[in-house]
This record gives C-alpha cells, structure tokens and sequence, in this order.
C-alpha cells in the first residue's frame, strides 16, 4: 500500500520518516520515494505493509499533525 505524505521539513531524513510511521501506526516503510517539487513542501511517497483498515487509521492520525514546524498532509494513495 502506498501513503503520501506531504509538507515535510525539507531537512527531513528518511530515517525521520520511518521512525514517525513507526511511532504513530507501528509500520515498517518499504520504501520511500521523494518528490520533486517547488522546494517549499517537499513530499514523499511511501511504500508500506499494513491492512486497509489500518492505514485508514495512520492517515486520519497524520493528516494536519505538527511535525518538525510543519503541518502534514496524508493520504492513502490506494484505490
């Protein structure tokens, strides 16, 4: 399953990423992707393991949470 996360600090290291997911939803990352935009609020695209019902719930707990001096955007990208 695929998760967008976007508004991230742009000094963000993925291992920042990984260890957020892990502390709010207890996921494992696969991957992640970086997208390149403007530079103002870079996102990320990240591939993890986990149920329908449970990446609802990741995504209703980080969208709008206020990390490093910014507010998140989630999205679950699944179809």
């Amino acid at each position: 399953m695929k998760l967008w996360i976007g508004n991230i600090a742009p000094d963000t290291s993925d291992d920042e990423v990984r260890a957020l997911l892990q502390k709010y939803g207890g996921i494992e990352v696969s991957s992640i992707e970086r997208v390149a935009e403007d530079g103002s609020r870079p996102a990320a695209i990240l591939e993890v393991a986990t149920t329908t019902e449970m990446m609802f719930k990741i995504t209703q707990r980080l969208n709008g949470l206020y990390w490093k001096g910014r507010s998140l955007t989630v999205q679950s990208m699944n179809r």
